[in-house]
């Protein structure tokens, strides 16, 4: 059995789940915000040395955690308390309970994880990425993190007109794209010191990158036919998109980074000069993948339902 940990109106994990029956394998979508309401947990443990953890489902269905064989950690959704329980107290003490609950159990399953749920959350992390990136050999911007205003107004008069900033995260709350930071927000730094901002260097565009990881496999994609906006390409509204060949140095260390930040799946930012120099930005451990397959016809969503019917002897050649 195979499970995808997503929300049923997610178009990639109902992607994979159709690449998944295509090859004949069981698969299926576990929706957390149906727990506690309509899915249950249960461990077991006997003194005759068998453990069992399970999940219940509306309808009766269980599934044996020990029959699982991999895994899909794809942007799980938050926990679905019922609205009566109103008092924030209890509603914080529940989803602690919860959340405990769920990770004691994952951590207990010999499955192949994509990806593991502590390493996809510690590889999200920034400054984690860029100094793994650093000790691999990749290139990156000339990058300040910082929330202290001395240091980002030295850094901006280094690099005259040609700093670009960006969050660490983004939310359905504020959501910023990367920005060209201009004279007029200079006179904000003071602002600076309520929250950590990245600044980097501009890197001018020969071309922007899009590598999706899995396993060992990369699947890049140049992106080409911009618009008026550079900094981000997501905001390139003619942008188009063809496979691109890495050159064998630049993908060994991409291997490698994946490998140092124990991921199985990973989606890549990069760009390349107009020099050709290949300069790293970022990687996202639950990056979407769907517009590059659709764009370049690289089978991206089939080569992921491979990995996981592979299972966890996949993690062990990768691994190995």
């Amino acid at each position: 059995m195979i499970l995808v940990i997503s929300s049923p109106e997610d178009p990639h994990a109902q992607a994979v789940l159709a690449e998944l029956d295509r090859l004949g394998r069981p698969a299926r979508l576990v929706n957390l915000a149906e727990f506690p309401m309509r899915m249950s947990l249960s461990a077991r443990f006997d003194n005759n040395g068998s453990n069992h953890f399970s999940l219940g489902f509306a309808g009766g269905d269980r599934v044996s955690l020990a029959d699982v064989t991999a895994v899909w950690w794809r942007r799980p959704q938050p926990f679905g308390l019922p609205a009566e329980l109103a008092e924030p107290a209890y509603r914080q003490f529940a989803l602690s309970e919860a959340s405990t609950a769920f990770h004691g159990a994952w951590q207990s399953t010999e499955a192949l994880w994509i990806n593991d749920p502590v390493r996809d959350a510690a590889a999200a992390h920034k400054p984690w990425q860029l100094k793994l990136a650093k000790e691999v050999g990749l290139t990156l911007p000339e990058t300040l993190i910082t929330n202290d205003p001395a240091a980002a107004r030295e850094f901006w008069r280094r690099y005259p007109g040609e700093v670009i900033y960006k969050p660490f995260l983004q939310t359905a709350y504020a959501w910023r794209e990367t920005r060209l930071l201009r004279r007029a927000e200079e006179a904000l730094a003071e602002a600076v010191r309520l929250a950590p901002v990245i600044f980097q260097r501009y890197v001018p565009a020969g071309a922007d990158l899009r590598i999706i990881a899995i396993g060992d496999r990369l699947f890049a994609a140049e992106a080409h036919g911009t618009d008026d906006y550079e900094i981000d390409v997501r905001f390139n509204t003619r942008v188009g998109y063809r496979p691109h060949t890495l050159p064998d140095g630049v993908a060994a260390k991409l291997r490698a980074l994946q490998r140092r930040l124990g991921l199985e799946y990973g989606a890549i930012d990069m760009r390349r000069t107009p020099a050709g120099e290949y300069v790293f930005f970022e990687v996202n451990p639950a990056g979407q993948f769907l517009y590059i397959e659709q764009l370049t016809g690289q089978p991206i969503a089939a080569a992921l339902a491979a990995h996981l019917s592979a299972g966890a002897a996949a993690a062990g050649a990768a691994a190995g």
